[in-house]
């Protein structure tokens, strides 16, 4: 093991830990073999390493950030990141523009980092003219960004990580595999006693991980798919009593109203499950309505 990664043992599996995309991630494995547990650690380290690499709009070597400096002229992708922006499209266009990849920028006004400083309502409104994917001309393979303008993929990121990493330990062992990155997770197949994976929906209410103690607000088993959570727990403003959650209208600029603290749903894959969460959160009051009429299985918290 690298030092950036550690292997132990637990009664019946394998536990994997490694740091990625600002996230603590784990993959859990009922294998027998160290050997084999160690390469498959290093699939799931060098698979998350890569796409946080290829991705990240803070790396200045990223396909983000060659995207974001082109200047307005088109830019050819590759097959990959043509694939995320068809999929970034699609929910701009199922979610009627409020999952929007370019708003990325209203971090510019807006931090969350637990205090008190709204932006002004000027600085917010002098953001929104480089806000709005239909600004973008997409014809694959080619990508146009207006100058000015940016594109962040940090909303689905995480999750295609989680299938992807599954998608390429699938390749080397049939063992019962559970990724989890940063409370996004996929379960490829049930455990030898035909029992799935116990894991917990966290308590937004907490500061801390589950993974460093944060409780849970409920437990079940997941047997096979993903499970992918939304929310405010640790990305948040409060003033004037009013909290502020990080999830933004791309409309307004401003923290979408009244919406649960967090959500977490479940689907065949993790990216499904994480796009189903955020989708819930964009609709505000009308989360669990939305995830009702879904047919999807979630947990939500006010």
């Amino acid at each position: 093991m690298t030092e950036a990664s550690s292997l132990t043992r637990n009664k019946d599996h394998w536990l994997g830990r490694f740091q990625a995309m600002a996230s603590p991630c784990e993959i859990l494995m009922e294998v027998d073999d160290r050997r084999l547990a160690r390469r498959l650690l290093a699939i799931a380290h060098a698979e998350a390493s890569r796409i946080e690499h290829k991705f990240s709009r803070y790396r200045k070597d990223s396909a983000v950030q060659r995207i974001n400096h082109s200047d307005g002229q088109p830019l050819v992708v590759d097959e990959e990141t043509a694939a995320l922006l068809d999929y970034a499209n699609q929910c701009y266009e199922l979610s009627e523009g409020l999952f929007d990849i370019t708003s990325g920028v209203l971090r510019r006004v807006w931090r969350f980092d637990g205090s008190d400083r709204i932006p002004a309502t000027n600085e917010v409104a002098n953001i929104l003219p480089l806000i709005g994917w239909h600004k973008i001309i997409w014809r694959r393979p080619k990508i146009t960004v207006p100058s000015g303008m940016e594109i962040d993929l940090g909303g689905i990121g995480k999750e295609y990580a989680v299938d992807r990493t599954a998608r390429l330990i699938a390749e080397q062992s049939d063992a019962s595999i559970l990724v989890n990155y940063g409370g996004d997770l996929y379960v490829n197949t049930p455990r030898r006693n035909g029992c799935g994976w116990f894991v917990g929906v966290e308590n937004p209410a907490s500061s801390l991980p589950l993974a460093e103690g944060s409780e849970s607000i409920h437990r079940f088993e997941l047997r096979h798919g993903g499970l992918a959570t939304s929310g405010d727990s640790r990305r948040y403003l409060l003033a004037n009593g009013i909290r502020y959650g990080h999830i933004l209208n791309p409309a307004t600029g401003w923290p979408i109203e009244d919406a649960p603290r967090s959500v977490t749903a479940a689907a065949a894959t993790c990216t499904e499950a994480g796009l189903l969460a955020t989708f819930a959160m964009l609709r505000g009051a009308k989360a669990e309505f939305f995830l009702r009429t879904e047919g999807v299985q979630y947990w939500s918290a006010r």
